[in-house]
């Protein structure tokens, strides 16, 4: 492992800075005197960046994985690249192909024909060649995309990532609002939900020379939850006391399929997720025996959901953010 350096004003280049996982990155790097170049495909919707740093520290720029031309372009002169780009599910073009496959290898051939010295590409826990998801599936392969066109880059698994503009716990806290009973999938499935800003620390952290070239890091929180266990607690700090009920893994499946004709984010859940929560997406053993994980990367105290969670859900509760203040 090497020894982590300071930054010197280096220049890092963040795909998806924009995003939720971004703008705590690009926080995390101008913080610690990085200049950041956003690469993003809207440029001009990414004004709440600039607030993060000092004037002219924080630039963003417009970049498309699909285009190679403008990888280029947004990795002129950098140090370090960072790949924060993913998808779920299908979106038009956005297809988990297009952006979690070839979008990975275009960043990761970009970066190499740059003369970038590191290369980090953020995944997730679950990724594998033979997952029975897709999105895992693509997952793995952007994976193994990256690691050819660029053998040093540093991989981030994640489990869920949990911080105030999430889609999990915001996501169900507003289910538990409107819906009359909690769907319940996968119940005894385990989770390891990861701060937002800890993860951009191992972001970071990689970015200035700690971990592994080549190697691929699993970044889960201090605590293990069954998904039965997180519903339970969003629906606790969000003031919300709905029954569940209870779902084999066919008939979410079934009920997924009924939903195909509705956008994504007006589906309980789409057959993809439903295969993903057949599986515990944990930190290995594996990860923890050989140290490829927050720690590994200088992380020492990682956040868990209780001190962090319940501040961003007050807003889902029955009289509203401020009930508890009011006279």
């Amino acid at each position: 492992m090497t020894t982590t350096t300071s930054s010197n004003g280096s220049l890092a280049t963040v795909f998806g800075g924009s995003g939720f996982v971004g703008r705590h990155t690009v926080r995390a790097l101008a913080k610690a005197g990085w200049r950041v170049r956003a690469a993003v495909r809207r440029p001009d919707l990414a004004g709440h960046l600039q607030p993060m740093g000092s004037v002219g520290q924080i630039h963003a720029v417009q970049a498309n994985l699909r285009y190679p031309q403008s990888l280029a372009a947004a990795l002129e002169g950098a140090d370090v690249a960072i790949n924060l780009v993913a998808v779920l599910s299908k979106s038009g073009a956005q297809t988990l192909e297009a952006v979690n496959v070839a979008g990975a290898r275009a960043v990761a051939k970009a970066a190499r024909v740059a003369g970038v010295k590191r290369l980090i590409h953020v995944s997730a826990i679950g990724a594998d060649l033979k997952s029975k998801g897709n999105y895992g599936r693509s997952k793995g392969e952007g994976e193994r995309a990256v690691l050819a066109e660029f053998p040093d880059a540093i991989i981030l698994r994640p489990s869920i990532v949990f911080g105030p503009e999430d889609e999990f716990f915001n996501r169900f806290a507003n289910m538990a609002r409107m819906a009359p009973v909690m769907p319940l999938v996968g119940g005894k499935t385990r989770f390891q939900p990861v701060y937002v800003g800890d993860l951009a620390q191992a972001i970071l952290a990689s970015a200035e020379g700690q971990g592994q070239a080549g190697s691929v890091y699993e970044i889960g929180g201090p605590d293990v939850f069954t998904f039965r266990q997180l519903l339970d607690k969003t629906q606790a700090w969000s003031g919300r006391d709905k029954p569940y009920f209870p779902m084999p893994f066919w008939l979410a499946k079934l009920s997924a399929l009924m939903t195909v004709p509705l956008p994504n984010s007006m589906r309980p859940l789409t057959v993809d997720q439903v295969r993903m929560l057949q599986s515990d997406n944990v930190v290995s053993a594996a990860a923890q025996s050989e140290g490829r994980t927050l720690a590994g990367l200088g992380i020492g105290q990682a956040r868990g959901i209780s001190g962090i969670v319940p501040q961003y859900l007050e807003r889902f509760q029955a009289k509203g953010q401020y009930a508890n203040y009011r006279r």
